[in-house]
């Protein structure tokens, strides 16, 4: 029933205001709608919605994924020069080099919103060549 349609990640910030400044300019995302306490962002053929909301960083587990598609080191850096502190997490057989963890032939970066949100952004194996054919 549901898989063809489209879906959208949703996350709950304190301070919209805040939220704004860190998904427009610090992770370059465009507004398409914005309603005071709401802001939708498109993300690709997506979109990511905030919302203002009391249990705002409750969340401890990955809340959005981005798919980095050949540009991940291009991505860290830029996020890295605005400010963006990465996580560092251990896990068997993976290394960590400048804020990317490797394993597997995947790239993988956590970081956090203003109100302790996970982003998470992966570039899956031969994802470079699909990025360089387009």
């Amino acid at each position: 029933m549901l898989s063809h349609k489209p879906s959208s990640a949703i996350l709950a910030v304190s301070d919209i205001d805040r939220a704004r400044a860190f998904y427009g300019a610090t992770l370059g995302l465009s507004a398409v709608e914005d309603s005071g306490d709401v802001v939708v962002y498109r993300t690709g053929p997506t979109h990511l919605v905030i919302y203002r909301s009391e249990e705002a960083g409750t969340n401890r587990a990955n809340a959005v994924v981005f798919d980095a598609a050949g540009e991940m080191e291009a991505i860290v850096a830029d996020l890295a020069q605005k400010g963006v502190a990465f996580e560092r997490y251990e896990m068997e057989g993976a290394t960590y080099r400048d804020g990317i963890h490797y394993a597997d032939g995947m790239k993988m970066v956590w970081f956090k919103d203003p109100d302790g949100n996970i982003l998470h952004i992966n570039e899956m194996p031969g994802t470079n060549a699909e990025a360089e054919a387009r």
